[in-house]
């Protein structure tokens, strides 16, 4: 089970109460993995206590605040089952589930994802937004990510070898456990309001992962505009011509103030959008060139781990 945590010193008690007791009548071996991703509150001191009455609990303690993506990425690197659950701690994505994940796995499914039947227990403009991001990513990007699908899955021990031979550090983790691929089979849910605390993604941090996931799957927001640019260029030629026309027929007229500076300023918003998009990839092949890992570990009591991540 793979928990990243983020000032969540809330909820872990009630978490790990709530999943230790639904895995125990599995007859699998479980190990819970929480990733202390750069906490400031005693996320880690209260991890710590729980291990010393729980030898399946681990702990990796980044160096500092890496992001979930990086934390998932951790958690991947460093889990040594047959199969893993990344899971949040807020208790939304009901572990009840888990039993479900596992019958399906033991029918020969390499993923089981959930997907929540609606989002009511969002507000509409988040509701809206996903949706929104959601049609706007599968029609630009030949990897299709299913809507109000999130993390909250069980991948085998073959998909988590395949993620974890994956060389890029700047990492949309829905993105990749899509473009995997293998066998998938879809669990529906509905998803219940938080227990505690606030989410930690605010809309700035919800815009970037967005961003993220378009660009790091798709090329199509800098191709498109080879195809906008020769629309405007051929129906400016066509209008140089039509008032080349008009001027030898009828003369010249004197030129709107207004309209050119209207002109001027749409042109120039077009190209700062498209310098902006150009940064963005190059800003994106600026951060993969430097080959940095995706996260530091601090400290951890996994010891006998032989899939861990050697960097």
């Amino acid at each position: 089970i793979i928990c990243p945590c983020f000032n969540e010193e809330a909820s872990i008690n009630q978490f790990y109460s709530t999943v230790s007791t639904i895995v125990k009548n599995e007859r699998f071996d479980f190990e819970f993995i929480f990733i202390n991703d750069g906490s400031s509150d005693n996320t880690k001191n209260i991890i710590e206590s729980i291990i010393g009455l729980d030898k399946r609990v681990k702990l990796i303690n980044l160096s500092r605040n890496f992001g979930k993506e990086a934390a998932l990425s951790a958690g991947i690197d460093y889990c040594s089952g047959s199969a893993a659950i990344p899971i949040d701690i807020d208790l939304q994505d009901p572990p009840e589930l888990i039993t479900s994940f596992i019958k399906e796995w033991q029918k020969g499914f390499d993923v089981v994802v959930a997907k929540r039947r609606s989002r009511k227990s969002d507000s509409f403009l988040k509701e809206f937004s996903a949706l929104l991001y959601y049609r706007t990513h599968n029609l630009v990007s030949e990897v299709k990510i299913p809507e109000n699908v999130g993390d909250f899955r069980l991948i085998s021990r073959k998909v988590i070898n395949t993620i974890r031979s994956l060389p890029e550090n700047q990492r949309f983790m829905k993105g990749i456990f899509s473009w995997v691929g293998f066998s998938t089979k879809v669990v529906e849910y509905d998803r219940p309001a938080r227990i505690s605390g606030d989410s930690s993604f605010n809309s700035r941090k919800l815009f970037k992962l967005a961003l993220d996931g378009i660009t790091s799957f798709s090329t199509f927001p800098i191709r498109i505009w080879l195809y906008i640019g020769l629309t405007i260029a051929t129906f400016s030629a066509l209008y140089g011509l039509w008032i080349i026309f008009r001027t030898l027929i009828y003369g010249a007229d004197a030129p709107g103030y207004a309209s050119t500076i209207v002109i001027i300023l749409f042109f120039g918003g077009l190209q700062l959008t498209v310098l902006g998009l150009l940064g963005e990839y190059i800003g994106r092949i600026y951060l993969e060139a430097k080959r940095r890992p995706n996260y530091i570990v601090d400290d951890t009591n996994i010891t006998d781990n032989p899939y861990k991540h050697e960097s």
